[in-house]
Formats: C-alpha cells, structure tokens, sequence
C-alpha cells in the first residue's frame, strides 16, 4: 500500500512564498515518477509539475520559472518550492506517484489526500 501525505499549505499573500511536502511510503521511492497536481474549486485537477527517477522535471506554462519540484530519494519525499504566488494559484495541490512512465504519460496510480494553499490578492 503506497501512502502519500502532503504538508506545508496554508494562506499567503500575493507575490509570496510557500513549500510543499511530499512524504512517501509503500513503494520503492527512488523507482517512481513524482508529480504535484492541482484543483481549484469548480475546474478539472491540471499538472502542476512532474519529475522523473532520474531528475528530471517538467512544468506547466502557467507555473515555469515560479515553481521548483524536487525529490530527495534517500528520505522518499518530494517538494514544492513556490515562488510569485499569484490568486489563481489558489487549490489543493496533491502529491501523485506512478511508475517511470508516468512521467511521460500522466499514468500516476497513487495520490496524496491534498493540502490547500490559499493566495490572496
């Protein structure tokens, strides 16, 4: 049973800053691609970042250049660093893992419960 649990959401003002944590349990951490989605209320959950086995990363036009995913293979936990807050970042943002693939295809099988993170203008 793979477990995933969010922290470090909260409220902040425009143009700041916060960091989101990912901590994973169940599967071989360092074997799977890490994404952080989100879902603001009334849309679709959209990508947010991606990040493959090896490093690699990929982000959404609407988040590149403000937002830093990152993953730490030898405490199984994967971050969020991000920066210029704006109000329509405002979502819960999960934490997804899946095999290599999902990286490429979107395929992430398990999911974090969420953590909410408010940007007011």
């Amino acid at each position: 049973q793979v477990q995933l649990v969010e922290s470090g959401g909260g409220l902040v003002q425009a143009g700041g800053s916060l960091r989101l944590s990912c901590a994973a349990s169940g599967r071989i951490f360092s074997s799977s691609a890490m994404g952080w989605y989100r879902q603001a209320p009334g849309k679709q959950r959209e990508l947010v970042a991606v990040i493959n086995i090896g490093g690699t990363t990929k982000y959404a036009d609407y988040v590149k250049g403000r937002f830093t995913i990152s993953r730490d293979n030898a405490k199984n936990t994967m971050s969020l660093q991000m920066n210029s807050l704006k109000p329509e970042d405002t979502a819960v943002y999960y934490c997804a893992s899946g095999p290599p693939r999902a990286y490429y295809d979107g395929t992430f099988d398990y999911w974090g419960q969420g953590t909410q993170v408010t940007v007011s203008s």
